[in-house]
This record gives C-alpha cells, structure tokens and sequence, in this order.
C-alpha cells in the first residue's frame, strides 16, 4: 500500500507553504512564521516536505556531509566530469571552508526544516478546535527536534524563534548546551504522539517510535557535543532526568523498539532499500519517497555510483561518480561471505546474473513500473568490484536483444571512455596523492556500492524508494555500543551477532545465514556497526565517536585532521546575513 494519509495535504502545502529561508535573514524567519498558521495541515506536509526536499536525499546535502567525510564514501574528479570546483573532493580531501557548496546546502536545506518545524508549531498551537491540534502539534515539534539535532550534529549551532511568542528575537542553541533541552523536549511529546499505524500515521510521521529512535541518538551523541573538540568523550555521563547514563537511556530506547513486535530484521537485509520498501518491518522513520506525487523525489544514493553505461533500463541510468575507498573495502576482508556484503538477482525463470562472465542474457519478462512494455534488468546489490556485465542500450533507444526476446547480457565499457572497460578497482590510485582527481583514462577505479535499488523508470531525480532515518538494525548498533561502552560486552556480541545471523544470502548460496563471531573488541564493534550501516548518512558520527575521524588514509587522499574539522563552518552566506551567528573553531 502505497502512501500516506497526511501527503495528501502535500500538493497544496508545496504551492502555499514551502517558504525557502536560505539565508537565515531574520526578515525571511518572521515571514515564514506569519504565514499559513491557519491551516496546520499545510504547515506540518511543508515540514515533512523538507526532509525529502533535498536534504536527507540528495547527495549533496546531508549525505554528502556525513559519507564523502568518511572512509565509507567519496566523489573524485572523474576525467572532465565532477570538477565543479572541487566543492565535492574538498569534503574528502578535508579542505573545506565557509563558501563550499555543500556546507551551505546542508545548511540551508536544515535550516529550511527548521523554520518550517516552528511555521508548524505555531500553525498547530494556534488550531483550536482541530480534532488533530495535539497531535500535529507534538508531530512538529518532533520534526524541530529531528532538524535541530542534526544541526548542531553538522554545525555545533542552530537557530530558534519561540514559536508560541510573537515575534519572538532570534536565539542561536549550540549543541553543548542544547543538546539536553532537545531530549527533554522529546521525552515531553511522547505521550501525545500516535503509536506507529495508529491515527492513520506511517513510517514517515513522526510517532512514538521515531522519537525512542532519535532520543537514541541524541543520547548515543550526547558525550560529543558536551565535548566536541576533546581527546576522549564520557559516555557514562549522568543521563538528563538523573536516571542511569547516557548508554542506559540508549539502551532503553532502542529496547522499545527491538521489543516492539510490529519491526523485525529482514533476513534479504538489501530488502530494506528495494523501490517498493514502504511499510517494511525495519523500517522506523523515512523519509517517504513516490515518484507519483507532486512533491520531488530522489535516489541519489544509488544514481551517484552507477557508471553512466549501467542501464537498468532504457529510461535511466547512472553516472560514475561516487565511490568507497580503499581502506574501508579492507575492512571487509574475510567477510564477503556476510549476506550484507552482496547479493545477486535472480529472475522469475530462475535465471541468477551473476555479474562475472557467463552470463548472456536474462528475460525481459520484468516490466518496469508503469510501464507495459520496457524490459527491467537487475543489477546486482552490495559493493560490486571488477569487471562489470550488462545490457547495452542501442542507438535506437532500446535495449539489445537476443533473437529469443531476452536482454542481452555484455561486457561494459565506460561511456565517457568507450575504450575502457568498466572494471571497479579497489585501489584508487590517484596521481598525486593529495588529491582525489582521475584521469579519462582512470574513470573506471573505485568499488561502487549498490545498496539501494535504482529505479528504472522517469528520471535520475525521481524515487519510490523511501529513504531509512531510523531502523532496526541500527538500534540493534546503538544498543551493541551502549553495551559495550558500559562493559556488557556479552550482551553487545549478542546484539552484533543477531544482525550477523538473522541475515541470510541468497539461494544461489542455499540461503546461508550470516556466521556469528566469537569475541568483541572496539575494533570489532566499530567495523560491525559500518557492515550494518554503510551508505545510510551514519559513518561520520560513528567515526568521531570512535575517535576515527582525525586518521588519514593514504589511500583515498583523505590527509590528517583537526578536531575542530569535527563541525562545518557556519556558512559565509549565513554569517553575512546576520551577526547573531559566530563563526566555528579553527574557521
């Protein structure tokens, strides 16, 4: 069942509600909040509008802030595409500043949900006799929380109006500070907000559940924002209500949602990324995606590392960007056995493509969505290294076909070098070492990750997959590291290897469960947690916590850091705009 009682507000909240606030100019916030307040539906689609709005989906924005930082991901120069200034390399390559493009769009998409959470609050404070008005009103004031967090998590500040004053002054929160308001503000709207499929709400409202999933998280990084620039960070910090620490709150919450019998691990973990994931059982908090709406839609996540010859029809394709580094594919020596690693499709007929050699064809009897007569082919899912097979679109516009009527299968070679074959390398390579830029010759290097599904239909810019905020499995992560950091390392292990065991791989390996391991270090923990969580705008919050982040990876053109790379810089755009904003550390 296809989505969602509240979107149906979302074509009118897009045409009256959607007020962009780029810069942060306190005239824009006063306008935004003067706004629509008579009409909470409106107000509060604007602000779930935001999260798919670019900000949580478009690799530019929060994801390329919290990946292209990491050993998880990067976006090199590839020959005459991906320069652009060198606003993405810099992300990697740890040279950012105040003007980069996308320190400001995270920035600006954030702060956008921001404005629109209180444009909500107020909307819905206001909306006496609403038979909704409590739950809209605790729903926004969730959302603020959610794009708040985040904020602060990128940023180190955030800006505030009291949405129940009018014309309430500009306050900037920063997260040290902060960070325990926003728990208490959470903890406060949990008895009024629905219960997941109750109240006509789905996994892309904001429920009780998707507030145990971000206090998780607030209390997971609380030690981090108390401490952003130290040498070590105390985890077993008194929590904020005085009860227990900051892990027993972890645990707690993540509990609630483990206990809870309507989620349950998918044993096809890429099940959870598929283009028709709505409503799975991990699935606690997305931002819900379907191309059949007025509000924009997008699969970046899978779109920025397909290389522009991967054609899953012949209505789409990739574009050979994005890649992992050398470093974090070693990380999965000995385990390319974890049915998280990998995963190969198998067509209705039985026929497996196998992506190495043998294959010829595979049947054109998968239709593309929508669509009655264009033939879907099924790439494989997981990090594809070495050499690539598929289908070659035609000068007609068609895929090749066998004489038989199925899809041709052929050794690809890169588009925008038609002479190189398209072979993913681990090593990277780079000619100067300092600088993560490829030649035309050398586009094809860097194993790519197909975590989600490309969809196949419309254009790069258009998704039905709904994007995971908060989901089982990284419960069962947060609730293995609270364990661990508070000395239960058995329990731990034991939340470690239910992810590990309740995976199975596909019946081209007899549906194989993963293996459990036997012992648990910090080491250990921290690669188990990346095996589960990878590409899903996680890694840079895991690695500061680890204490990661700083180490330099030769390999990938990623040098030495600073803590105080830690946070992004305000961006100048927001600096120059108002004097209420100083500038971050070391910027």
């Amino acid at each position: 069942m296809r989505k969602k009682s509240l979107y149906t507000y979302i074509g009118i909240a897009l045409t009256v509600a959607m007020v962009s606030c780029t810069d942060l100019k306190e005239k824009v916030i006063d306008e935004v909040l003067g706004s629509n307040n008579s009409n909470p539906e409106n107000a509060i689609a604007a602000a779930y509008g935001q999260l798919g709005s670019a900000t949580f989906v478009d690799h530019a924005n929060v994801f390329g802030l919290q990946e292209y930082s990491t050993d998880e991901a990067m976006l090199p120069t590839r020959g005459s595409d991906w320069g652009d200034g060198g606003v993405y390399r810099a992300i990697h390559e740890f040279t950012w500043g105040a003007d980069n493009s996308l320190v400001a769009n995270g920035w600006n998409n954030l702060n956008s949900g921001i404005t629109k959470s209180l444009t909500a609050v107020t909307s819905a404070y206001q909306a006496n006799g609403n038979a909704n008005q409590a739950l809209f009103l605790a729903e926004a004031r969730g959302l603020l929380a959610f794009y708040t967090f985040h904020t602060l998590d990128l940023y180190g500040q955030a800006p505030y109006r009291n949405p129940y004053v009018t014309n309430a002054p500009l306050e900037i929160r920063r997260a040290d500070t902060a960070i325990d308001g926003l728990i208490r503000e959470v903890e406060a709207i949990i008895p009024t907000l629905a219960n997941l499929k109750e109240q006509s709400t789905h996994n892309g409202r904001f429920t009780k559940q998707a507030a145990y999933g971000l206090l998780a998280d607030m209390y997971m990084n609380r030690a981090v924002f108390k401490n952003r620039y130290g040498a070590s960070f105390d985890f077993t910090e008194a929590a904020v209500d005085g009860n227990g620490t900051d892990m027993d709150k972890v645990i707690l919450y993540t509990t609630k949602l483990i206990d809870d019998p309507q989620f349950y691990l998918e044993t096809n973990y890429f099940r959870n990324f598929d283009i028709d994931n709505a409503g799975r059982p991990e699935l606690i908090f997305v931002v819900s995606q379907d191309i059949n709406t007025l509000r924009s839609s997008d699969n970046d996540f899978a779109y920025m590392p397909m290389e522009r010859n991967q054609k899953p029809s012949s209505a789409n394709r990739g574009t050979n960007a994005v890649c992992t580094t050398p470093q974090f594919y070693a990380t999965w020596d000995g385990n390319h056995d974890d049915p998280r690693f990998s995963r190969k499709y198998q067509y209705a007929d039985g026929t497996w493509f196998k992506n190495d050699g043998t294959d010829v064809s595979v049947p054109a009897t998968s239709l593309v969505p929508n669509s009655a007569s264009l033939p879907w082919f099924h790439f494989n899912r997981g990090f594809l290294e070495g050499q690539q097979y598929g289908p070659i679109l035609l000068s007609t516009g068609s895929l090749k076909m066998t004489s038989d009527g199925r899809i041709a299968v052929e050794k690809l070679y890169c588009e925008k070098n038609t002479a190189l074959a398209m072979d993913f390398t681990p090593a990277l390579n780079f000619d100067n070492a300092a600088q993560s830029v490829f030649t035309q010759a050398q586009i094809n290097r860097g194993v790519r990750i197909f975590k989600f599904e490309f969809d196949p239909e419309k254009d790069n810019s258009s998704s039905n997959v709904d994007i995971p905020l908060y989901r089982l499995g990284g419960m069962y992560c947060m609730r293995a590291e609270a364990y661990f950091r508070s000395n239960q390392t058995a329990l731990a292990m034991a939340d470690i290897n239910k992810l590990r065991t309740t995976r199975t791989r596909e019946a081209y390996y007899n549906n194989a469960p993963g293996v459990a391991i036997t012992s648990l270090d910090a080491n250990i923990l921290y690669n188990e947690i990346a095996y589960e969580m990878y590409w899903e705008q996680w890694r840079r919050k895991e690695m500061i916590r680890f204490g990661k982040f700083e180490a330099a990876d030769a390999g990938s053109a990623k040098p030495a850091s600073e803590t105080y790379r830690r946070i992004y810089p305000i961006p100048q755009s927001a600096m120059d705009a108002s004097d209420a904003f100083t500038q971050n550390q070391g910027y």
